[in-house]
């Protein structure tokens, strides 16, 4: 994301860049780096070529190393961005949010400091190592929204999220992507793991994030979103995310 610096080339394997963005919209690249990208401040999205990522504030997303993808945000945003080289530490199977908690995010603000040639037997590298321990204890959280690779899944796709309060059933919505409502429900499930109705929820659930997260109202989200019932919205959001609205951005 950086014009400035190109953290693939610095000298050191682990280093921290801090960003500082008001709106955004990103093109498409990679790194040979793996990323951990973390919003402390602002809601981003992030999005590859199999699905996409709502990241809060207090999470952050792990790209892997050469996975094209491309961020942006509605708002103003500040990033704490790890970029490691793939030996230098764990990384997790597949692209993920994860919850970050006071001392990693200390941690990160402090690491931006170091610039990219810290002494590599300095006080800065023993945090740094500090930092790849406390990694893996980092609970992931389920903000992803798969992409469907089928062209006329995808055609679908759009049409909800162009729509996001539309409860329109699949068996009047799968024809305008030429698909019978049994083909698209099966397909649906396949590349994607989950059924259309919970697609569609997952959906409204990442953009009720993003909305909450730049400040809106719940009610207004939840009738953005589809629901004429806030407290059903309320209940749904604490099933997903194991918080109310209010807790979850407190």
């Amino acid at each position: 994301m950086t014009s400035l610096i190109n953290p693939d080339e610095a000298p050191r394997a682990l280093v921290v860049v801090a960003e500082k963005y008001s709106a955004y919209q990103g093109e498409w690249h990679s790194h040979r780096r793996a990323q951990l990208v973390h919003a402390s401040q602002g809601v981003i999205h992030v999005q590859t070529t199999e699905g996409r990522w709502v990241v809060p504030p207090q999470r952050a997303v792990w790209i892997l190393p050469d996975v094209l993808h491309q961020v942006s945000s509605r708002q103003g945003f500040w990033l704490h961005t790890l970029y490691a080289e793939p030996a230098a530490l764990p990384l997790p199977d597949q692209c993920g949010v994860v919850t970050v908690d006071s001392l990693m995010n200390q941690l990160l603000m402090t690491a931006a400091g170091f610039g990219l040639d810290y002494p590599p037997d300095g006080m800065e590298a023993r945090l740094m190592r500090v930092l790849v321990d406390w990694l893996p204890g980092l609970p992931s959280t389920p903000l992803h929204l798969p992409q469907p690779q089928d062209k006329r899944l995808r055609k679908l796709a759009a049409l909800l999220e162009d729509n996001i309060g539309d409860s329109t059933p699949l068996e009047q919505m799968a024809p305008l992507s030429g698909l019978t409502p049994r083909t698209a429900a099966r397909l649906f499930l396949k590349e994607t793991g989950l059924t259309f109705g919970q697609w569609r929820q997952q959906l409204r659930l990442l953009t009720a994030l993003e909305k909450l997260g730049n400040g809106e109202k719940v009610t207004n989200v939840a009738l953005d979103v589809g629901y004429q019932d806030v407290s059903s919205f309320i209940t749904l959001f604490k099933n997903a995310f194991g918080q109310t609205p209010a807790r979850y951005f407190g």
